[in-house]
């Protein structure tokens, strides 16, 4: 089984380590040639030549810019072989891309799934991500042996743009959640308290919580290597407050908790996982 595959950043390698752990061939193409040429892949010059050596495509970039522009931009995939092929894009993307890609795939006689992701580095490792995806069901079925070797879960939301929303909607939580931690912790070392007991009672209290459990190792050391940047949260959280423009909803919380991994980048930590915001509140 060949597939294409588009992007090595953090989580991109992880995942592209573990579908040729589970017998995946993969062709690459990469913005940065030395990050593929490290797995000992094959790699083609542009999107262009990658679409017309495979039926699908995987993607996994850090926004909805570099999905459009390696879809559609010069040398992109759709000025290849792209008629009856089938992108799927694991990007957290906005939800009007989606909705606009699918549209224009379709024009020139291909599919598009949108495919956002739960999950970061340690879950791709073991397979056990979860996947968000809409689009052609069809489609979705025959991408399923490949979403379960790096995902154990699989969510089919029908009608493209559901998933992303999804997806946006879920690290708004993912976002607050991490910002009232890191507050709470900060305020309580202040107060006297020592970090291993406030992890402790958090972890059998009210903070109790799957992201807890796999960040309190790095709130203990305070090594924040990126496993989910600051970056990746300001934009999901940028896109986010768009759902609440479009549909008119009241907001107290996003805002706030956007500004916060905002204050993070101005302080030169966005290419820091987002649990670094806990050294903001413990120093300002």
């Amino acid at each position: 089984m060949k597939i294409g595959f588009i992007g090595l950043g953090t989580l991109g390698r992880e995942i592209a380590k573990r579908l040729i752990s589970q017998g995946v061939e993969l062709i690459i193409w990469n913005r940065s040639k030395e990050k593929a040429k490290q797995l000992e892949l094959e790699l083609v010059e542009t999107p262009k030549d990658l679409i017309s050596m495979v039926d699908k495509v995987f993607i996994i970039v850090s926004d909805s810019e570099a999905s459009k522009k390696v879809i559609f931009g010069k040398d992109g995939l759709v000025e290849g072989d792209i008629q009856g092929k089938t992108i799927i894009d694991l990007t957290t993307n906005h939800y009007r891309y989606v909705v606009e890609a699918e549209k224009e795939l379709k024009q020139k006689g291909a599919y598009y799934l949108e495919a956002p992701l739960l999950g970061s580095v340690i879950p791709a490792q073991r397979g056990e991500l979860t996947v968000l995806v809409g689009g052609d069901q069809n489609k979705f079925e025959e991408a399923k042996d490949i979403f379960e070797k790096f995902c154990r879960n699989m969510i089919y939301l029908g009608e493209i743009g559901k998933a992303t929303k999804l997806k946006l909607i879920n690290n708004i939580v993912l976002g607050g959640y991490m910002a009232v931690l890191a507050e709470a912790m900060a305020i309580g070392e202040k107060a006297g308290l020592e970090k291993e007991l406030l992890l402790e009672v958090l972890s059998n209290g009210a903070g109790r919580s799957y992201v807890l459990e796999v960040k309190k190792q790095k709130l203990l050391e305070e090594k924040f290597e990126p496993h989910f940047s600051v970056e990746l949260m300001y934009k999901d959280l940028h896109y986010a407050q768009d759902l609440f423009k479009d549909f008119k909803a009241f907001s107290m919380v996003l805002q706030n908790v956007k500004e916060v991994y905002g204050f993070a980048r101005s302080k030169d930590l966005g290419h820091l996982d987002f649990s670094v915001v806990y050294k903001i509140f413990k120093t300002e």
